[in-house]
């Protein structure tokens, strides 16, 4: 069990800063813009008295506003564009006024039914958008080292800790996501009472009597609440005809097969949907709502790294390999049931039902790096790495402005990217990560550097002294890694570099000489249905004294791999998925015949090229049918950008 402390830095070039100032110059504000209009952000001038109308969205809305705040304020850090900061302010000075004294906020309560509160946890998410708030309010002071929002923060967590100290199970969410937002409160106050109450909703979940029961109430009651705000809503229009009719985007489309609904049915009144079903130290299988499920074991992880206690460790390393192994897929994205948006049987792995939620994604990277820093292991490291640039990436177009909530693996043509959608969790969800993504970069621990993942960067250090690390990377389309070190005086310590699993051959250089790294970590573990093989992964350490101006160089090799998919896997055991680096290809039909995509694909070399003419000269996959017609594969993250398009990842 190892402890990292994680360090903040800034990305400087490369593949992260192109996509960095797309989500500072153009997604964040798109996604402004669709709050706006979708009076998302009204409703919190609604609740604020600034402003007379209908609070318009779900109950759960305010964490998208929330989310987006979260994003901003991370871009802040290293973008101090005066727009932004203007947008941000604007909206920390809504918020002030629509909290209430105590620290409440959650405009559906407030505005429709005034003085009631945490009615039905298990349905209307209270607590997780208190969880995405108190977020928010720990990355504004990050950033710009005002208390404003900071401050409404603390007051909601304190009004948690006061109200729910010593409650009863049944005061536990619906929906994780304040356990990681406490565990984040006290890591950045160093605070215990918020971790501590992040561990006792760990501990209460699981534990409600007669779960189905409470459910079935509390559901019917949400029910009864939205009818009556229904009500409200058409009196509202009837005595105000000045206002236009306002309708939400439309929803995410999905596949549902005939038996989800009485699974999802099933799956709710167990608890296994929100992850009540056992007491958390007795889930030994990934079950539920994927979103859900991934926030839940983050926060057992960062709550097993803070207390330095690893006995849970065994049960979350258990949970995650079975994930990877049976219920993932290549993609990396997990939740194969829509309705549930999670997780079905062992190798229920439909290509075309796929719900993975981009969120789930994003959740799933979260736990993985949490992962990472309680373990050492650089497996949870590849994990994230194939998630950020597969199953979570695709989620957000080439524009910024476009999106996709779920990802399946083979389409006919029924998706397309959409501008937003009438639950837009997921575009601010990934603004977020991308925000600060170098600071999954690097981590120091003593006289240790690791460097968990190739970002080009600069990350300022101290082993001893201190050390400033620039990284030059040109993945994901090329697998060369240059770092260099700055410091006084020179230092003994260890450097420790990731080696991929997907990695073919590597050499390593320091200033220009070849050296041969001990290789550590790499072990004989399952390979996953769905063709991935993270057993390779292994860290590659340097141990010996750096000098200031020290260079170091590490060149892998991309072979394109055959990820071949398990015969239990329906639809497409046996195919083929093919992948080059840390990326997956796809076929689709802007680029190939659709007869031709569902043939099998012959034993003919394949070769990597680039061609401009198709997605800005990222590099494409040629290869060939056994009838000699020519076969085009595309990067999967980048699928949907030119129209709608049949695609899928398989072959076979």
């Amino acid at each position: 069990m190892g402890e990292y402390s994680i360090r903040q830095a800034k990305i400087t070039g490369g593949f992260w800063a192109e996509r960095s100032l797309l989500n500072a110059q153009t997604a964040i504000f798109h996604q402004w813009e669709q709050l706006e209009a979708s009076r998302c952000i009204d409703n919190f001038r609604i609740a604020a008295g600034l402003k007379e109308g209908f609070r318009e969205g779900f109950f759960f809305a305010d964490s998208d506003a929330y989310k987006w705040l979260d994003a901003a304020s991370r871009i802040m850090i290293h973008d101090s564009s005066p727009r932004l900061k203007a947008l941000i302010d604007e909206f920390i000075a809504i918020l002030e006024k629509a909290q209430e004294d105590d620290g409440y906020l959650y405009t559906y309560n407030q505005i429709h039914f005034g003085a009631v509160r945490w009615q039905n946890l298990q349905i209307e998410h209270e607590f997780y958008c208190l969880g995405h708030l108190i977020e928010a309010g720990i990355w504004h002071h990050r950033a710009t080292g005002e208390e404003s929002l900071f401050t409404i923060a603390r007051k909601a967590a304190d009004l948690l800790v006061d109200r729910f100290w010593d409650e009863l199970p049944v005061y536990t969410d619906g929906h994780e996501e304040i356990e990681i937002a406490l565990i984040h409160l006290s890591r950045h106050t160093g605070i215990s009472r918020y971790r501590e109450l992040a561990k006792r909703f760990l501990q209460r979940r699981g534990r409600m009597s007669i779960y189905w029961l409470r459910f079935i109430g509390q559901t019917l009651e949400s029910a009864g609440r939205m009818n009556t705000v229904k009500a409200l809503r058409q009196k509202h229009y009837q005595t105000h005809s000045e206002a236009s009719r306002f309708h939400l985007p439309p929803h995410n489309k999905h596949l549902i097969p005939w038996s989800t609904p009485l699974r999802f049915a099933a799956s709710a009144l167990s608890g296994k949907y929100t992850q009540q079903h056992l007491p958390v130290d007795k889930v030994l299988e990934p079950v539920g709502h994927a979103v859900r499920f991934t926030y839940l074991n983050a926060a057992a992880a960062m709550l097993a790294l803070d207390e330095h206690d690893d006995s849970d460790l065994p049960r979350l390393e258990l949970i995650w390999e079975h994930m990877v192994n049976q219920r993932m897929y290549v993609t990396g994205g997990i939740g194969s049931l829509p309705l549930i948006e999670g997780f079905g049987r062992d190798y229920e792995l439909d290509p075309e039902v796929a719900y993975n939620e981009t969120c789930a994604a994003i959740g799933c990277m979260l736990w993985d790096h949490e992962m990472a820093l309680l373990t050492g292991d650089a497996r949870y490291d590849d994990l994230f790495e194939w998630q950020l640039y597969n199953a979570a990436s695709v989620g957000i177009g080439l524009d910024g402005c476009s999106y996709f909530y779920n990802n399946p693996l083979t389409t006919q043509a029924q998706y397309k990217r959409e501008s937003w959608y009438d639950i837009p969790c997921c575009p601010s969800n990934l603004s977020r990560i991308w925000a600060n993504i170098a600071d999954n970069a690097v981590t120091v621990h003593e006289d240790e550097i690791r460097v968990h993942q190739y970002i080009g960067s600069d990350v300022n250090l101290d082993v001893g002294q201190s050390v400033s690390l620039h990284i030059e990377s040109s993945l994901p389309w090329d697998g060369n890694i240059r770092l260099n070190l700055q410091m006084e005086k020179p230092a003994r310590f260890t450097l420790s570099l990731r080696r991929p699993a997907w990695a073919g051959e590597c050499t390593t250089y320091v200033n220009g000489q070849v050296i041969h790294p001990l290789i550590d970590g790499m072990k004989n573990r399952q390979k996953a249905a769905c063709g991935l093989n993270f057993c390779q992964s292994a860290w590659m350490t340097i141990d010996r004294e750096f000098h200031n101006g020290d260079k170091i160089e590490v060149q892998f090799s991309m072979p394109i791999c055959s990820l071949e998919q398990d015969s239990m896997i329906p639809k497409c055991g046996g195919k083929i998925a093919l992948s080059r680096g840390p990326v997956l290809y796809c076929l689709e039909s802007i680029d190939n015949s659709v007869d031709i995509m569902h043939q099998t694909l012959g034993s003919g070399a394949l070769n990597v090229t680039s061609d401009a003419n198709i997605l800005e000269g990222v590099p494409i996959i040629k290869g060939s049918n056994p009838s000699g017609e020519s076969l085009t594969f595309i990067p999967y993250a980048l699928w949907g950008n030119r129209g709608n398009s049949t695609m899928t990842v398989f072959l076979g």
